[in-house]
C-alpha cells in the first residue's frame, strides 16, 4: 500500500489522526482553514498557521471511480471511490478520502454507483500502521447516525 509522507508541515495533522481526531490549520491572520498542510498560510503568510479541531462532518462535494485504478497497488480493490469531502466548517475547504460501509471496512466496500454528490458524511478513522492512520467517510445524516 502506498503511504502518505510525514513531514514537519502535517505531522500534527497525523498525530490528530491517531487520537481519532481530524485536524486542520488555520491562518492567524484571517481564521480561514487551510489544508492540505503547509509552512505559511496562503492568506495571511506573516506566521506559521496554528492548528485546530474540526468536527469531522461534511458533504460529498465530488467522487470518481477509476477505470482502472491509476496506481498498480490499488488493483486488488477495484473498484473503489475517491470521495472529495467539503468540511462543515468551510464549504472551500476539501479533503480526499473513501467512501466506506462502516469503520474498518474496505475502500470499495460500498456499491459506487450509489454514491451521491452532496450527500452527508462524517469522518472514520483506520490505523494502518503506528505512523499512519487514515480518515475515511461513511454515510451520515438522520437516516444513518
Amino acid at each position: 500500500m502506498l503511504l502518505p509522507a510525514i513531514t514537519d508541515e502535517n505531522l500534527a495533522f497525523w498525530e490528530g489522526t491517531r487520537k481519532g481526531v481530524l485536524r486542520v490549520q488555520r491562518c492567524q491572520d484571517t481564521q480561514r482553514l487551510i489544508f492540505p498542510p503547509r509552512a505559511r498560510s496562503p492568506w495571511g503568510a506573516r506566521r506559521v498557521p496554528e492548528w485546530t479541531d474540526v468536527s469531522g462532518r461534511g458533504k460529498i462535494w465530488s467522487f470518481v471511480v477509476p477505470h482502472p485504478p491509476l496506481l498498480p497497488e490499488f488493483d486488488k480493490y477495484a473498484p473503489y471511490n475517491v470521495v472529495l469531502i467539503e468540511l462543515e466548517e468551510d464549504s472551500k475547504l476539501r479533503l480526499v478520502g473513501n467512501l466506506v460501509t462502516s469503520a474498518g471496512a474496505k475502500i470499495n466496500s460500498g456499491d459506487p454507483g450509489s454514491i451521491q454528490i452532496g450527500a452527508e458524511v462524517r469522518v472514520v478513522f483506520e490505523r494502518i500502521n503506528e505512523d499512519i492512520t487514515l480518515p475515511r467517510w461513511v454515510l451520515s445524516g438522520p437516516e444513518f447516525d
